[in-house]
């Protein structure tokens, strides 16, 4: 079973330290969500976790490897990770773009029919097939966030790793996006990703990672992880765990 952890972990930037004495172990076939407050270093765990930071104390691994000693080819054929604010450098179609996430397969001769299977499985799951020929930047931010979820998924990774992969998503889309997150989760791949909004991380996940002052403040299913108690300390409210019609609800009364 894969695993990805990090122990020991530091990120000090300039003369600030972001993160200090970090350690987790993440299991796949699971919904993590990493939330905190603003500078809490959020985005900053998640990079170090795809390998694409190296962090300054400790270390970050999948299974046996560190991850940011591993070559980029062998990480990205199994770990996909989707950026809060990707660059799209060129204007293409946004199955071309999908098709990218491709990149680590493909050999000297090019796309195989296992390639496209891919591509196609991804657009179905990420409901973008009906744009797929339309150019990227003609597309709404929403849509093209799901195209860029689409490309995570191409690689078909055991490990998809998104920074605010709900931001600019409308709400039904936003529920969309959660229940694939959750449908992948179930189907075996760990799934990580970074969050604002408390009451999607309590309904989309199996376990919530609370970072505060450079720290892991809870670490615990959802509900206990976003317990009154937790939420004063860490962002300085007054909060309530209601019981909505479609699940479990934050309501944040006032600051604390």
């Amino acid at each position: 079973m894969s695993l990805l952890s990090c122990s020991g972990l530091g990120v000090t930037i300039g003369s600030r330290a972001i993160l200090s004495g970090v350690s987790l172990m993440i299991d796949v076939g699971k919904v993590t969500a990493i939330v905190g407050p603003n500078g809490a270093g959020k985005s900053t765990l998640l990079s170090c976790l795809a390998g694409l930071r190296e962090p300054s104390a400790g270390s970050a691994m999948l299974d046996d490897a560190v991850l940011s000693g591993m070559k980029p080819r062998d990480r990205a054929r199994r770990l996909a990770f989707l950026p809060q604010t990707p660059e799209i450098a060129w204007a293409v179609e946004a199955r071309t773009l999908i098709e990218l996430g491709r990149t680590p397969f493909v050999g000297a001769r090019g796309q195989t029919e296992a390639d496209r299977g891919a591509v196609d499985r991804a657009m179905k799951a990420a409901n973008v097939e009906a744009f797929e020929h339309r150019i990227v930047d003609t597309l709404s931010g929403g849509e093209r966030a799901r195209v860029l979820i689409a490309r995570a998924l191409a690689g078909e990774p055991e490990w998809l790793l998104a920074d605010e992969p709900l931001t600019g998503l409308d709400p039904a889309h936003q529920l969309d996006a959660a229940d694939l997150f959750r449908g992948l989760a179930d189907q075996g791949v760990g799934v990580v990703v970074t969050l604002h909004d408390l009451s999607m991380a309590l309904r989309m996940s199996d376990r919530v990672i609370v970072l505060a002052e450079g720290g892991v403040l809870a670490d615990d299913p959802p509900a206990s992880a976003l317990s009154p108690e937790v939420l004063r300390r860490a962002y300085g409210v007054e909060a309530t765990l209601t019981q909505g019609p479609g699940g479990p609800l934050i309501d944040v009364v006032r600051r604390a």
